[in-house]
Formats: structure tokens, sequence, C-alpha cells
């Protein structure tokens, strides 16, 4: 019957589209970057990276591109390990809980930098010897912006939002030539690499602006950062489209 082999191939179309939905996009190229100031980048070996802030303002990076393109709601996991002592620092302090998140998103014309720190009371729990997190981790947290003093095109102009609320928006840096260009808002802590501008769209950050990131000599000591995120392929928009399509005309035939 003309109907049930459409009902037949339709069920393995479904089934294809599904398994491309579920198809990570996984990362592991993260890149050391200064920032700003005379933060100190040291490769220990082994996959290990130092980075000494140890005065107040020196600010740097670990920064990966792969998932640009993506939206923040894709993330399915996003992790660092940290291999320095942090019983020297305060227990809950900067230090004693760094890094931290930076994203760069955009709507297409604006960009922004989104973050939380781990200074931040409901982030600390998240943290065990470095950080493994989901999106639905991130999803409750409060998501600060910063690098832009336009901040109109964001959910309530940006004011009082949680990752949940910008988890449509697309993760990507901002080009050489428009972090050159420049834009109101923009400072010089924005995850970028001094004397370049090259950005990434994902950011672990060490030190900042204030004091509450500053280490000693020995500084952060971390590896193994990695990003994977869920995409939603237009090729399976197309998969479920034709589905949809084909059912129709089974019907139609039958």
């Amino acid at each position: 019957m003309v109907v049930g082999k459409y009902k037949l191939v339709s069920t393995a179309l479904i089934i294809a589209a599904l398994s491309a939905l579920s198809l990570p996009a996984s990362a592991s190229s993260f890149n050391p970057f200064i920032i700003r100031d005379a933060a100190e980048i040291n490769d220990l070996g082994g996959g290990k990276t130092e980075f000494v802030t140890d005065v107040t303002g020196e600010k740097a990076g670990l920064g990966s591109n792969d998932i640009n393109g993506m939206t923040l709601g894709s993330i399915s996991n996003i992790s660092i390990e940290r291999f320095d002592d942090i019983t020297r620092f305060t227990a809950g302090s900067g230090p004693a809980v760094a890094p931290y998140l930076n994203f760069w998103i955009t709507d297409g014309t604006h960009y922004a930098v989104v973050a939380n720190e781990p200074s931040n009371p409901a982030f600390q729990p998240l943290y065990n010897d470095g950080y493994s997190l989901s999106f639905a981790d991130l999803s409750d947290k409060v998501a600060k912006i910063y690098e832009t003093s336009d901040k109109s095109w964001l959910p309530n102009a940006g004011v009082g939002l949680k990752f949940a609320d910008l988890a449509s928006f697309v993760i990507m840096a901002p080009t050489i030539a428009e972090l050159n260009a420049g834009w109101l808002g923009l400072g010089t802590g924005a995850p970028r690499e001094f004397g370049t501008n090259v950005a990434y769209g994902v950011n672990w950050v060490f030190g900042d602006t204030l004091s509450n990131y500053v280490t000693d000599q020995t500084g952060y000591i971390v590896a193994n950062a990695s990003v994977s995120a869920v995409p939603l392929p237009a090729a399976a928009w197309l998969l479920l489209s034709a589905i949809g399509l084909l059912g129709w005309k089974g019907r139609k035939t039958a």
C-alpha cells in the first residue's frame, strides 16, 4: 500500500534527522593569550599551562573559536582542570575558584561579552578542581553583560538576566577589523589578544581589572580545556521538511 511505503520511508528519515540533531560538535583547541598588562603565560609541558596574574589589572585568557556560530543554549559541556594548590587562597575567593567564563555573543549586528564570575556564591558549588559544566548548569546563573554600552538589543535591555535568557544568542568573536574600529563600551579588559585583537568566542579568563583574581608567583595551572555543543544543522531542518512533504504526498496518493 502506498501509504504504508511512505510511512516506512518517513520513519527512516525521522531516525536519520534525529541522529543528525544529536551529533555533537566538539572542540579541544584552546589558545592562551594575554589580554592586558604583563600577565605571564608559561607552557609547563604535559598539556599544562600556567597563568600568572600577580598584579591588579593583569589579565589573560584561554580561548576557542571552534563552536563559533552555535548558540549559548547548544553548549553540552565546557570543561577545564586545575592543578595548582588552591588551599593557599581563601576558600570561595576569586583565585580559589578561578578561572571564570566569558562568551562573546552577537545578534548579527552587535556584540557583547557575557560572563559569570565564580566568586558569585551561586557558581561556587560547581567548582571541583576546575569545571565541567553543561548549559543546564549555567542556565539559572546570573549573566552579566560587558564590553558594550548599547544593550537595547538584549532581553530586558541587558538588566537582570540569567544565561537561560540568552540561550538563543550566537557565540561569535568579533573580527580584528571590528575590534580595531571599536564601539562604545568596549574596554581594555575585553577578551582579545593584546596587540593583535585576535578574539575567541569561548574564553576561560584569568585575572581582572580589580584585585579579586590576583595570584601569587605560582599562578593558575590548568589543562584539558574543552567545549562541545549540539548544533541544529540546516541539513536536519531540510530532512524534517522533506519528511513533512513526503508524508503529505503519501496521503494524497493513497
